[in-house]
């Protein structure tokens, strides 16, 4: 992440609905006209509250502030972990059900065969 990218992304937001530097200073109300100056050139490195203000304000994610995307509403990750290898999941599912009762053990051969379907 460069701050420079930071900078171009704030004034870019900034510019996109016509507002000036004062303006995002008097609505921030904690920080000066010269500060959003400084960040928008690079020159200092922007606080952590003034960048979640900036993705509030302008409905963005920070992942399109850093620059690491160029959408808007940021990276969208599918998220699909890796399931338990065969042996570390019959021993959770064993874990689960009761050794004694006869309809567990079906129960059990049954997710037993659902998770393998999903590792496929």
């Amino acid at each position: 992440m460069s701050i420079k990218i930071i900078g171009e992304r704030l004034r870019t937001l900034r510019e996109s609905v016509g507002k000036t530097q004062a303006f995002i200073a008097s609505e921030i109300g904690t920080v000066a006209q010269s500060a959003i100056f400084r960040y928008e050139n690079g020159q200092s490195d922007v606080p952590n509250a003034i960048l979640l203000w900036y993705a509030d304000y302008f409905d963005v994610s920070l992942d399109y502030i850093f620059g690491r995307t160029d959408k808007p509403q940021g990276k969208l990750y599918d998220y699909n972990p890796k399931a338990f290898d065969d042996e570390k999941m019959q021993q959770f599912v064993e874990m689960c059900f009761d050794p004694k009762s006869p309809a567990n053990a079906k129960l059990k051969e049954a997710v037993l065969k659902l998770l393998r379907e999903e590792q496929k």
